[in-house]
């Protein structure tokens, strides 16, 4: 599987400060995957995200975009990108589709029209096969004063996909968003990104949000602090571990201790740790019956917040 994004030693030093904000970071990017790219306030992240979408320059290293080099190809990046700020930037006064209809003018990919009808045929495929995915197909022709703020979000979505971007960048996509909304956007960008077969660059402060991506990189103080799947960063962050009970606690104990097991007492009861081994290989090693068992899930929120905690940078 091709690169898509490919960052090597990336540095931004601004001249007033002596820290650089993004600090010789190196990652990269698959065709089709979802990737989440994820820090504090201050981290480096927004930085680096405009560094790669053509917005802001770079004091050194080398980046590639859908094959463009950075330096020298930035015109041709921007074509291959679609962009979704964290902040809404459409015009209220305009509908739907006229937002658009101007979008595409600007970047170039339609010749502006006064009118829908006089549009070429391509353009207006292209929005009801976009709206349809995102569910805004009878409201293309309303006014944005009408629309709340998830339906603003579906249409940045195909603004964004109007040139048939091989990148989709989404910088804080779901931000001023209920959870109900939120909830929705992610099923309509999760089949985005199905039917169009588009790479998806992430950065949120929801994480239940990175959950689902095939890979996650986390950025602190400028440096990359951890990168790998969800699965793979919640088994190097968290302690696994689940609560038990036992009508007699102190034969609990004996046994726990007679299998290795590390427990401590809490209110909950024993929490015992099963990094080595598997709940269900420590459990069978239990003669007591047990009158309580909850095994703990571990979340990419506390992989996420035990590693800034620490302010770590891991290899």
């Amino acid at each position: 599987m091709n690169n898509v994004i490919q960052v090597d030693h990336l540095i931004k030093q601004y001249k007033k400060s002596q820290k650089a904000a993004v600090d010789d970071i190196s990652f990269n990017v698959r065709e089709g995957e979802f990737f989440a790219f994820l820090g504090p306030n201050g981290a480096g992240k927004t930085t680096t995200i405009s560094i790669l979408t053509t917005l802001l320059s770079k004091t050194n290293g080398t980046v590639s975009i859908a094959g463009y080099d950075l330096d020298k190809e930035a015109k041709k990046i921007r074509y291959n990108t679609g962009i979704i700020f964290q902040n809404p930037s459409l015009d209220l006064e305009l509908t739907a589709e006229e937002n658009i209809r101007l979008h595409v003018s600007i970047y170039g990919t339609y010749r502006f029209r006064p009118f829908y009808g006089m549009m070429p045929k391509a353009y207006k495929q292209r929005i009801e096969e976009l709206a349809e995915i995102v569910g805004l197909q009878e409201s293309l022709f309303k006014n944005l004063k009408t629309f709340s703020g998830g339906m603003k979000r579906k249409l940045e979505i195909i603004r964004s996909l109007m040139h048939n971007p091989k990148i989709l960048f989404l910088d804080e996509p779901t931000q001023g968003l209920d959870a109900a909304s939120r909830h929705s956007l992610w099923e309509y960008l999760n089949r985005v990104r199905t039917e169009e077969n588009i790479t998806i660059f992430l950065t949120t402060h929801y994480l239940e949000e990175a959950e689902g991506a095939d890979r996650i990189c986390i950025i602190n103080n400028g440096k990359i602090a951890m990168s790998g799947t969800p699965g793979q960063l919640k088994e190097r962050l968290i302690q696994k571990y689940m609560y038990v009970d036992a009508t007699d606690q102190n034969t609990l104990k004996t046994e726990l201790c007679r299998l290795g097991a590390a427990f401590m007492e809490t209110g909950q009861g024993l929490k015992v740790a099963y990094k080595d081994k598997t709940p269900q290989k420590l459990l069978s090693g239990l003669d007591i019956p047990l009158t309580k068992l909850e095994i703990h899930q571990p979340s990419i929120e506390e992989a996420y917040l035990d590693l800034i905690k620490e302010g770590s940078v891991l290899s």
